[in-house]
């Protein structure tokens, strides 16, 4: 007689039970402690604030509150969003030109210590000069074009943590496996694109998110040297001219949506960050316990 090993209980409606419905999982997730914690945070502060000007009556030259910051923040809109988009493209051109260059210089200091020696104490001159101090002579140097001059500062704010990062990263990489591959053969590039990229994908992706909001920096500091006014001018402008106006509220309303901008930059390259090593690397791997 032949006997059958018992089958295990089919899911019900053909869907696994380890699966759940997407809306869960967001849900899951909006309703998590790391969500949740800073959120109660924030709106405590906020209550705190409002409660603060309201009893002291705290005049909104000085410190508005933050009801009146977000009624001043919807009156205002037609005029400081556009001023936040121009801020937005010099930060993402400048962002863009930084990974990619910083990269490439990364990969080019790995290549040779002669040259990694060479350069890399330029790197750190250049990122240790302050930005506030070289911004006017850039922008003297692209007088007919001033959105390039404010990329080239931004630029010059966000290139050195992918250039430090990413140059530690590569040269992080297992020695034993390196002299695995040496031993199979494999030449200086194979070597550089199977192991020493992976292997320095974790700080590459670190000196992203802190570049992404250095690249902001430097672009609103670009902007307030530049003080460019019209239908070109940035966030750093309307911020400007709200304060020399004593538009107290205007000028928190739009510090609110740079501290926005900042936000958002700083969450999605983390998600960016997690979803390209979630898989594999033990900062963002998932753990039962």
């Amino acid at each position: 007689m032949k006997l059958e090993s018992p089958k295990p209980p089919s899911p019900q409606n053909g869907r696994s039970p380890a699966a759940s419905p997407p809306i869960l999982s967001l849900f899951k997730k909006i309703t998590s402690p790391d969500v949740i914690a800073p959120v109660g945070v924030g709106i405590c502060v906020l209550l705190i604030w409002e409660t603060v000007v309201q009893v002291m009556q705290i005049p909104a030259y000085l410190l508005p509150g933050p009801f009146l910051v977000l009624q001043t923040l919807i009156a205002e809109w037609p005029q400081l969003f556009p001023s936040l988009l121009i801020t937005l493209q010099i930060t993402v051109v400048a962002f863009i030109a930084a990974v990619i260059s910083g990269l490439f210089i990364a990969v080019l200091f790995t290549q040779s210590k002669w040259i990694e020696r060479s350069l890399f104490p330029y790197a750190v001159v250049l990122q240790t000069t302050p930005i506030v101090a070289i911004a006017p002579i850039i922008i003297i140097w692209f007088k007919n074009n001033t959105f390039a001059a404010l990329v080239v500062c931004a630029w010059i704010v966000a290139f050195f943590p992918i250039v430090s990062n990413t140059t530690l990263g590569l040269n992080s990489a297992d020695h034993s496996l390196q002299n695995l591959f040496e031993l199979y053969g494999a030449n200086r590039w194979q070597t550089l694109w199977y192991l020493r990229l992976p292997s320095a994908m974790p700080y590459f992706l670190g000196g992203l998110r802190i570049s992404g909001g250095l690249a902001l920096i430097g672009a609103v500091v670009a902007e307030f040297v530049a003080g460019t006014g019209g239908a070109r001018s940035g966030i750093a402008y309307q911020i400007l001219m709200s304060s020399y106006n004593l538009q107290i509220p205007r000028m928190f309303a739009a510090l609110l949506l740079t501290t926005g901008l900042g936000i958002i930059t700083f969450v999605g390259l983390t998600l960016l960050s997690d979803s390209l090593l979630s898989h594999w690397h033990e900062s963002a791997t998932s753990r039962e316990n």
